[in-house]
Parts: structure tokens; C-alpha cells; sequence
């Protein structure tokens, strides 16, 4: 795994969803790096990181322990930690295991009673089939502005507004990334748990129209720290920095600080 840096001053680990990479990141990497230091990583089994190694499941808690051993091997302490999806629950077990200074969430995956719904899971194993068998036809279909209505509605609020580069980018990550299925499989039937207390700032933020993690399945916040602040993302999908890159950043400033 590789840790990749940009801008100075705090620093601001980023952490992306399932079958997405560092580049999910690109719409708000330059006005993050304006107040921190902003590290972005492809998570193990995701762009050019190799999955886990064999017979170690990759479950968030098992995601967050590599991504600490890198932020320890680079010196990175306490950082503030930003994640969407996946990248949220890893997050909050990254806080677990090491001091960090905040918590931003985007749309946290792991937020269900008991186990991963039918509905995400069948979404996302359709979504990433797509992608892995028929990526030539897909990356066709997304130069029209209603073929990426079709394929993106459940990520994105509108997804006419996404560009035909960036819903080819999506698509190529996701087909080609060799840990998705098996993190899928890891984290189908675990929740989030919180097993340390957290005192840091952090903020749930969900996309207005997040289409895949639904209102009734998928945002119990019972075992998120008392402290938790609410944020609103109008406009915004499941993915919500290519929707809202604006409000994406307000988010995570308020929460670092760096807007006070």
C-alpha cells in the first residue's frame, strides 16, 4: 500500500468506498490540501494495492490495522480521517486502534441492525458484474448523459452531471480491483461495533439522495459516539464528492476545524 500526499499543514487521511480507489477524491483534493496535508490510499484489493494476504479476511477492522501500520511507517500521528462508504467504517475502526483527530463520515457504510441488507448487497454485486464482464459496452452506454442516469442512479443524485471520463474511471476501478467480492463477502454478515470510546469531533454527513445505504436499512447511528454531529448534503448521492465537492469540503473543515 502506498500513501499519496498533497498540500501542507494537518494532516487528512482519506479513505474511499468498496471497488472505488484514491481517485473517488480528485473533486476536493485541491481545496482540502489549501488547509492540510491530505493523504489519499487505495485500500488493500482495491487500484494498484493487493488484496490481504490469503487466509485474512477483509473486514474493516482488518482494512483499518493496514492502513495504520502505513500511517505509522510514514510517521503520520493523530490525523484527521475523512471516509465515504467502506471508507467511513474503516475510519471508525482506524479510531479504534490509534489516536486520530476527527472523524468526517460520507455516507458510512456498516450502519445496519445486524447484517449487510439484501437490497446493497445485490446492488453493488450487479454494479461490479457489469463493470468486470462487460466494461466495453458500459463505457459506451456512459457517454450519453441517460445512460449514466441508468448505470449511476443509485451513487449519484443526478448522474447527467457526472462526466462520461469520470463514470469510465468508475467503471474500470471497479471491474478491475481483485479484493471486491471477498470484502463484500467479508463484511455481509458484521455491523459496526463500537468497541472503544471515541471522543474526537465527528460528523455524519448521508447524501440527500443516497439511493444505495436507505434511510430504514442502513443509518442506525446507536453506536456512534454521543458527540456525533449531523451534517445535511443537499443534492448529493451516495458518492457525494463528484455531486457536492463543495459541501464535501465545508463538511470536513467544520469538522477538522480548519474553517474557525
Amino acid at each position: 500500500m502506498r500513501l499519496f500526499s498533497i498540500g501542507d499543514g494537518p494532516p487528512l487521511v482519506l479513505l474511499h468506498g468498496l471497488g472505488s480507489t484514491r481517485a473517488a477524491w480528485t473533486p476536493v483534493l485541491d481545496r482540502l490540501a489549501a488547509t492540510h496535508t491530505v493523504h489519499t490510499v487505495d485500500l488493500p484489493g482495491c487500484g494498484d494495492t493487493p488484496p490481504l494476504p490469503p487466509g485474512v479476511p477483509p473486514t474493516p477492522r482488518r482494512l483499518a490495522e493496514a492502513v495504520a501500520l502505513l500511517l505509522d511507517r510514514h510517521g503520520i500521528d493523530t490525523p484527521h480521517v475523512a471516509g465515504n462508504s467502506l471508507g467511513g467504517w474503516v475510519a471508525l475502526e482506524l479510531a479504534a486502534l490509534r489516536p486520530v483527530a476527527s472523524i468526517t463520515l460520507l455516507s458510512p457504510a456498516g450502519l445496519w441492525r445486524r447484517h449487510t441488507p439484501l437490497y446493497c448487497t445485490i446492488s453493488l454485486l450487479l454494479t461490479w458484474a457489469g463493470c468486470r464482464y462487460a466494461r466495453r459496452p458500459l463505457t459506451a452506454l456512459v457517454g450519453s448523459a441517460w445512460g449514466r442516469r441508468l448505470l449511476l442512479w443509485q451513487f449519484h443524485a443526478d448522474p447527467r452531471r457526472i462526466s462520461p471520463e469520470v463514470a469510465r474511471r468508475g467503471i474500470a476501478d471497479l471491474g478491475r480491483g481483485p479484493g471486491f467480492r471477498s470484502t463484500l463477502r467479508a463484511t455481509r454478515r458484521i455491523r459496526y461495533r463500537a468497541t472503544e470510546p471515541l471522543t474526537m469531533p465527528v460528523t455524519l454527513a448521508f447524501g440527500a439522495q443516497d439511493r444505495l445505504l436507505l434511510a430504514g436499512q442502513s443509518r442506525h447511528t446507536g453506536q456512534l459516539p454521543p458527540q456525533t454531529r449531523r451534517a445535511d448534503l443537499p443534492g448529493a448521492g451516495h458518492v457525494p464528492m463528484d455531486d457536492v465537492p463543495g459541501l464535501v469540503v465545508a463538511a470536513i473543515l467544520d469538522t477538522t476545524g480548519a474553517r474557525r
